[in-house]
């Protein structure tokens, strides 16, 4: 697979990353299974897709446990980031970004994922009672203690009550002030054909700084691979069960974008998928850029890795840019 730089620190990733969520959390709890998902794993590092992003969070602490069933076996092919920042409770996330949290949780996650460094450590929400310096400043230390290699900023949730190019202002004033503190070297955010909005001001604050960008949801919750059916509905525990885009009204109306991605798919060969299409975009919007997206089965895993292959001309990147904007929003 092509590798990628991202970072001052000069990291080297696979052009595609693995999404280990799906496998513990969030996603249809009754297709979690444990050996399943090492598989997909262990497909991704024979693949050359290093990347594996997971985090604390996710299960919680399952996901990590399971990323170190392979990492035990296989630490040499892996590029492993995981998160810190966000406490599970009963019903409800809250953020936690004192400086002692962040080092507890640190060699906590060290020893599920059964390492001695975490290559990426993420801050996946800034604690609004903490200066996000402070929350910061605690990781830098870590980075200097050996036990991260570097550090990143994951903005996925930055999308409430703003649209457009004003979506990302308080995430791009958050990493002007913690590069103050230590360099930034990749930020994780949502973008996909849907949900382009990093286009606008997170994407070019990465790229003039040499900063890494790793999409997240790529294949918009799995909605772009053209593989769900309208009403079909959601487990009670899939984050999709609520989301304003997945009822069967908003389903329907969107499927003009998976059309479009289906039509220039056909064009590169019988083959190839919307999935891969809408990937190839990501890749194309700079060496920068990762996408990461989520799968827990073997095939999900290659289907995904064969879109670094996968080279859409002009053409077909001004047909994707004009497709319909999505309708339904968290907003």
């Amino acid at each position: 697979m092509e590798r990628r730089t991202i970072g001052a620190a000069a990291l080297a990733v696979g052009a595609v990353g693995l999404g280990c969520m799906p496998m513990s959390w969030a996603y249809s709890t009754s297709r979690q299974r444990g050996d399943e998902s090492l598989r997909a794993v262990h497909r991704a590092l024979d693949l050359g897709a290093s990347l594996l992003d997971t985090a604390d969070m996710y299960g919680p602490f399952t996901n990590e446990l399971l990323v170190g069933r392979a990492l035990k076996e296989r630490r040499s092919d892996a590029f492993v980031s995981t998160k810190v920042g966000l406490l599970v409770g009963d019903q409800h996330i809250v953020a936690n970004g004192r400086p002692g949290y962040v080092k507890r949780a640190c060699d906590a996650s060290l020893r599920r994922l059964q390492t001695d460094v975490i290559d990426l450590y993420q801050l996946h929400r800034a604690d609004p009672e903490v200066p996000v310096e402070e929350t910061w400043g605690a990781m830098a230390e870590l980075v200097q203690a050996g036990k991260v290699r570097a550090l990143g900023l994951c903005a996925v949730g930055a999308r409430a009550g703003r649209r457009g190019a004003r979506l990302h202002d308080a995430t791009i004033r958050q990493l002007e002030r913690v590069q103050q503190v230590f360099p930034v070297s990749a930020v994780e955010a949502e973008l996909s054909v849907w949900s382009p909005e990093a286009l606008e001001t997170l994407l070019p604050w990465c790229e003039t700084r040499g900063v890494g960008f790793l999409a997240a949801m790529p294949l918009g919750n799995g909605y772009l691979t053209g593989r769900l059916r309208t009403g079909a509905g959601f487990e009670p525990d899939d984050l999709r069960a609520r989301h304003p885009r997945f009822t069967g009204e908003m389903m329907a109306a969107n499927q003009p974008i998976v059309a479009g991605l289906r039509r220039v798919a056909r064009r590169h060969g019988e083959h190839v998928t919307p999935a891969q299409v809408a990937l190839a975009w990501i890749l194309a919007q700079g060496p920068h850029v990762v996408p990461v997206p989520g799968a827990k089965q073997e095939r999900w895993v290659t289907e995904n890795a064969a879109a670094t292959t996968l080279r859409l001309t002009p053409d077909n990147l001004r047909e994707v840019a004009v497709l319909p904007r999505a309708q339904g929003s968290w907003d």
